[in-house]
């Protein structure tokens, strides 16, 4: 029993790590070879986060163009064509009503079209304001897409170690499920003949029960990995991904950089930082926007008039021009708490800036630890991969020297699964915890030698 617990405590372990996918699907078919660099080329492509960022980012470039419209010329063109009674005319020409009568012209339509142009000269700084306001805005929806991209780079590199994993992890259990079915061969063999008793066989066969169950555990862990590889890249669910089994054994550098160092670097490439940057100008733009209300506005204006009413009176080539003034008295008392408004927007986004200041800091802090932690990982599980083989055989040995019981044998062929396990875990976490810091710093993009294969 305590054999039996044991290793279904390794699988159970083995089953909830693989478990942690933040993806699901259905079986594959047909097969694919998926290197890692092709994996975040895919996933580029695919994102509909990406795509969504790039329709933000048309969306702030379509408002500079808007911005930028506002100081070109207004020009509008008026028509009408009127119909009239009989209206009663008199004209008062000034002249004496004994020197004759004159006769009431018969007035029964009106038709005039009119044209103005107005080109703004100066609006308090409004339209400058405002312009360079959704020029900021569009930069910053640029960096939040850089910051998007980088967020889809690392959730490829997550989905393909968990992919990683699932596949190492049906391996394994398939060579110790040959090793289990073999051993219990030898002890039947063994069993026949006197030598073991029955119970030491029965001990095997539950084992190798226990690999058969943890085979098929492992096998529908690699089918959800499978299939929510191929719901990210944006592939076929029923494509089955052959995966570089190599691709976690490339060294990863060592911790050459202080934590401050990382930290310093973090505040200086990443994206998101310098989208607040660029948000903080565009909300002091839009202050001084708010504040040109409170001066005049003065524009060019020129236009053409044309005039006909039948048998009374017809204008043409009526050409004006000149300088239009328009003030708003109101804004005196109205415009302050516009002004208010866009000073406390501004105050929101600095906060943000020292909100932001913070989490990096957390953010770095973490993923140094776990970088650094997750490569000393590695050495410790090959050196209790080492140990685990050397005990295996010495407890092999005493068990067939009757000096160990066959419960203690196949313990220790537990430990050594569990190591080769952890170790191939280990390799995977080291990748995904240094691409990690990569992008808690601004650094990770697909043609990182980490990403890329390179």
């Amino acid at each position: 029993m305590k054999l039996n617990s044991t290793y279904r405590r390794l699988w159970s372990l083995v089953a909830g790590i693989l478990l942690i996918l933040p993806y699901s699907g259905s079986q594959a078919q047909d097969k694919k070879t998926l290197s890692l660099k092709e994996a975040i080329t895919l996933s580029i492509q695919n994102s509909k986060e990406l795509k969504l960022s790039q329709a933000k980012i048309d969306a702030a470039l379509a408002s500079v163009k808007t911005a930028g419209n506002a100081q070109l010329p207004d020009l509008s063109v008026s028509g009408s064509y009127l119909r009239i009674n009989s209206p009663n005319v008199s004209l008062k020409t000034g002249s004496d009503s004994s020197s004759g009568g004159s006769s009431t012209p018969k007035v029964n339509q009106v038709a005039y079209a009119m044209a103005t142009v107005s080109v703004p000269i100066f609006s308090g700084f409004i339209l400058q304001s405002q312009k360079a306001s959704a020029r900021y805005l569009a930069e910053a929806a640029k960096l939040d897409a850089d910051k998007d991209r980088e967020a889809v780079i690392q959730n490829t590199v997550d989905a393909y170690s968990n992919l990683y994993k699932s596949q190492q992890a049906v391996l394994l259990v398939q060579e110790n499920l040959k090793q289990q079915q073999q051993r219990v061969t030898d002890f039947s063999n063994l069993e026949k003949n006197g030598i073991m008793a029955r119970n030491d066989l029965l001990k095997a066969q539950l084992q190798a029960s226990n690999v058969e169950v943890s085979l098929l555990e492992a096998e529908s862990n690699l089918k959800l990995a499978n299939i929510s590889m191929n719901l990210l890249l944006g592939l076929p669910e029923s494509t089955e991904l052959a995966i570089d089994m190599n691709a976690f054994d490339q060294q990863v550098p060592a911790g050459a950089k202080a934590v401050t160092e990382w930290e310093v670097l973090a505040l200086q490439n990443r994206k998101d930082a310098a989208a607040l940057g660029l948000r903080e100008k565009a909300a002091d733009a839009n202050i001084k926007a708010t504040k040109g209300a409170y001066y005049p506005s003065v524009a060019l204006t020129g236009g053409y008039v044309a005039l006909d009413v039948p048998n009374f009176l017809t204008v043409t080539n009526a050409v004006n021009a000149g300088i239009g003034v328009k003030y708003n008295a109101s804004s005196l008392w109205k415009n302050g708490s516009k002004v208010a408004e866009a000073k406390v927007q501004l105050q929101q986004v600095k906060v943000n800036e020292e909100m932001l200041t913070d989490n990096i800091h957390i953010a770095v802090n973490r993923a140094y630890q776990d970088y650094l932690v997750n490569q000393k990982k590695i050495d410790m599980y090959q050196t209790a991969i080492d140990q685990s083989e050397e005990n295996y055989k010495i407890v092999k040995n005493k068990q067939e020297n009757n000096l160990a019981t066959t419960t203690d044998l196949l313990e220790a062929d537990v430990a050594n699964v569990q190591a080769k396990l952890n170790r191939a875990f280990a390799k995977a976490d080291a990748m995904v915890s240094y691409t990690k810091l990569l992008e808690t710093a601004g650094l990770l993009n697909e043609s990182g030698p980490l990403v890329s294969g390179k």
